[in-house]
């Protein structure tokens, strides 16, 4: 390896090439194949050496695999993203134009820049980068790239399957997830790379009334949009017990060290006693709240036909995510015991139970720790517990560590623009995750710690 690795230049450039094409998984249907086939032939545009060097099959139509082959045969290291978006239009008061890919002000705009091309071209970089250098890992490297993962992750599973298939037992999957953070907690102020470690699971319910409708003058006792509306009220306030899962008190204890005075004895404190940092996390709310207990959220509401006449139905699909040691149908029936009426029906749509969560104490977290510090070096690194749904769920079931984590710095504005407006990543942010993969990929050990 020469004493200065090599970086290339442009890398905004390339991920606004990217971003400009609008790979919109929801609405498939409506655009068709065009800017995904578009998508993966700038890839071979944008990175010829990956595209030289390595090995490529398609599992699935929307699925990318790469094989980088190592020197040695241990388990291999697999490389996740995705590089569909969900929709956005400029009409929701977009800085700049959501697919135009904007470059201003030492940052790239639009869908896809932090979930989730930004993390895949970091990736991408540090590969080319390598390659150009002439290196070789230690053992097989993956690059395992879904296109639908915001819409159920059909290429993400297809892949996962073919790993299992083929006998294929990673030593690390690494998936987005966690990022670098400012504050990850009220009373934490430090810098950190925050690694999930698990995922909560998550489930879609519909709730349904019907009748036989009727005159708008001459209202029964409950119409069907009466015992829908009053089943949603009673799953407020949140139903579900609170827990602390282990990848909480795990967080807890790495923060413990950064801190002092007031601070420390109540991360002390906390850690100590799982039943009071449930309760704590539940009243701060949002992402605390969140990792104690299962969340209830209610996205569609459907029910009547005109002003003037009683609905006939009356229907709305709750999405829950669940918590760890909870499952798909054991929340499907907690709710329904919660509204406690026969004659609103609850079913099912589709629903995943929560992933294990994996070691912490694990070779394969060390890893990103030392990867962390190469990239991030004033951060810490925390085990955390992540709400979303990542592809990279298919993996758990026959691979040990399974760990979420996007190199890239995220202010709180960033995070909130995930899935809303005005997503953006910042340049040093793009360096900063080349420069982790590469890290990852340089310090890979030929063979399994024990």
């Amino acid at each position: 390896m020469p004493e200065t690795p090599t970086v290339r230049p442009g890398a905004p450039e390339r991920l606004s090439r990217m971003v400009r094409l609008a790979t919109v998984s929801a609405e498939l249907d409506e655009r068709g194949m065009a800017d995904f086939d578009a998508f993966r032939d700038l890839l071979a545009e944008l990175y010829p050496l990956v595209h030289e060097h390595l090995e490529f099959e398609q599992p699935h139509p929307l699925g990318l695999l790469f094989r980088w082959a190592g020197t040695g045969d241990a388990d291999p290291l697999v490389l996740m993203a995705h590089y569909d978006v969900v929709p956005a239009l400029e009409a929701d008061g977009w800085t700049f134009p959501p697919f135009e890919g904007r470059i201003h002000d030492g940052s790239v705009w639009g869908r896809g820049t932090l979930d989730d091309k930004g993390p895949m071209l970091v990736l991408l970089e540090a590969v080319e980068n390598l390659l150009a250098d002439g290196f070789v890992p230690a053992r097989d490297v993956y690059l395992s790239f879904g296109g639908n993962e915001e819409d159920h992750g059909s290429a993400g599973r297809a892949i996962a399957d073919l790993f299992q298939e083929r006998g294929i037992t990673p030593w690390l999957v690494l998936d987005e997830g966690g990022a670098v953070v400012t504050a990850p907690l009220p009373f934490i102020s430090a810098q950190a790379a925050m690694v999930g470690v698990g995922e909560k699971g998550l489930v879609s319910l519909k709730l349904e009334a019907t009748s036989k409708g009727g005159h708008a003058s001459a209202p029964p006792k409950a119409t069907p949009t009466d015992r829908v509306a009053r089943a949603v009220h009673r799953l407020h306030p949140n139903p579900f017990p609170k827990r602390v899962p282990v990848s909480a008190r795990a967080m807890l204890r790495s923060f413990t060290p950064h801190t002092s005075g007031a601070n420390r004895l109540l991360l002390r404190a906390l850690t100590a006693m799982p039943w009071l940092t449930a309760r704590v996390f539940a009243r701060l709310g949002g992402e605390p709240a969140a990792i104690v207990h299962t969340t209830v959220a209610t996205t569609m509401l459907s029910g009547g036909t005109a002003h003037n006449v009683l609905p006939s139905q009356a229907a709305a699909v709750l999405n829950l995510r669940i918590a760890p040691g909870e499952t798909v149908e054991g929340t499907a029936e907690r709710v329904r015991r919660v509204i406690r009426d026969r004659e609103v029906t609850v079913t099912v749509l589709d629903g995943n139970d929560p992933s294990p969560e994996s070691d912490v104490g694990s070779p394969a977290f060390q890893a990103i720790e030392a990867a962390v510090a190469a990239s991030y070096p004033e951060a810490i690194t925390a085990p955390y517990l992540v709400m979303a749904a990542t592809d990279s769920r298919w993996f758990h079931r026959f691979a040990p560590s399974v760990f979420r984590f996007a190199p890239l710095a995220m202010s709180a504005a960033q995070r909130a623009a995930i899935h809303g407006v005005d997503e953006s990543v910042t340049f040093d942010s793009l360096e900063r995750g080349e420069r982790f993969h590469r890290s990852l990929i340089e310090g890979l050990p030929a063979s399994d710690p024990r």
